[in-house]
């Protein structure tokens, strides 16, 4: 789960507000004189230091204290240091946990605790060279997914259909894509346009996704179709090793083009999509390495994922459901 990342500009300096601002910080806390000093230089949420406790966790009491303060609704934070089955017990009694961390190591431990981790997470200025990195590490990393190499095993021309472009706002890498199937047990990595050819210029921001009735996989373990997607939104990004990210979509694009019907294998699962007739639409071998719908062959390997069935409003729920 995504973490919130604030920034503790106590006492005040400008370089390092920067910094936080540049990294994209969720908040930051100041001293109350400098909160609209903070505030002209960003749009960026800055609490007071007034209206936050800290609560250095030393005995039981003090861990009861943090525990009835979080469920008063106040903004807790545990001092850095604290051990951490005193946290696990927190955790355990109340949600919005915050705890100060003072270099990424520290950030990293606390964001797994329980496997779940504290809710927020206050970088101290000591920590100003690690904070991109624990940005990057704990809000935008999503963890790493299960890929599977599948046996393409039928390529379909089936005319005309509407599918989606998803242009986001970052710059994609060769291996990077969204996960998108005809079902969400069974979804294929489709690359983004980081390649070029003699006819079209690389698009490193697009994932020419698939048809609008396509599930997609999203942040938290959700799925969206893809003709729900709009600016703004966040979605996932998902690497040949299974590594995902989010990026957050800049304009979504749908447009009529002829389509291919695109079926693959996992031993005995078997899982469809449909994607657009041309050659800048790829897929992804096991090596990495991305190829075109055009050039796929039946008996070609391509990674994609196998999950449960089960989704409402693309929410993951139990019951027993069958798409094709």
């Amino acid at each position: 789960m995504t973490k919130e990342i604030w920034a503790k500009a106590v006492p005040f300096d400008k370089k390092f507000v920067t910094l936080a601002l540049e990294s994209g910080v969720d908040a930051i806390v100041a001293d109350d004189a400098d909160v609209e000093k903070i505030a002209a230089l960003g749009r960026v949420r800055v609490i007071p230091l007034s209206q936050a406790a800290f609560v250095a966790v030393a005995a039981k009491s003090d861990e009861e204290e943090a525990a009835r303060r979080l469920q008063q609704g106040e903004t807790v934070f545990l001092a850095r240091g604290c051990e951490i089955i005193p946290v696990e017990n927190i955790l355990a009694q109340a949600a919005g946990v915050g705890m100060e961390v003072g270099d990424f190591d520290e950030a990293k431990l606390a964001a797994g605790i329980l496997e779940r981790g504290v809710d927020r997470i206050l970088v101290l200025p000591q920590a100003a060279a690690d904070l991109k990195k624990i940005v990057a590490e704990l809000k935008i990393s999503q963890g790493t997914l299960d890929l599977a190499p599948a046996v393409i095993t039928g390529i379909t021309p089936v005319g005309l259909g509407h599918r989606v472009c998803v242009d986001t706002i970052s710059m994609l890498k060769t291996g990077q894509g969204m996960l998108v199937g005809n079902s969400s047990a069974f979804t294929f990595l489709v690359h983004a346009e980081t390649e070029s050819n003699p006819y079209v210029a690389a698009r490193p921001f697009r994932i020419n996704a698939g048809a609008v009735h396509a599930y997609a996989a999203m942040p938290g373990d959700k799925t969206r179709y893809l003709e729900e997607l709009a600016a703004g939104d966040e979605v996932l990004v998902v690497s040949a090793t299974g590594r995902t990210s989010l990026a957050v979509v800049g304009r979504v694009k749908v447009e009529v083009r002829p389509m291919l019907l695109i079926a693959a294998k996992i031993g005995d699962t078997e899982g469809k999509i449909f994607l657009q007739n041309a050659e800048t639409i790829r897929l992804v071998r096991p090596d990495g390495s991305p190829v075109s719908v055009v050039s796929l062959k039946v008996g070609d390997e391509v990674l994609c994922r196998t999950d449960a069935a089960g989704r409402h409003f693309g929410m993951r729920i139990a019951e027993e459901i069958k798409e094709g």
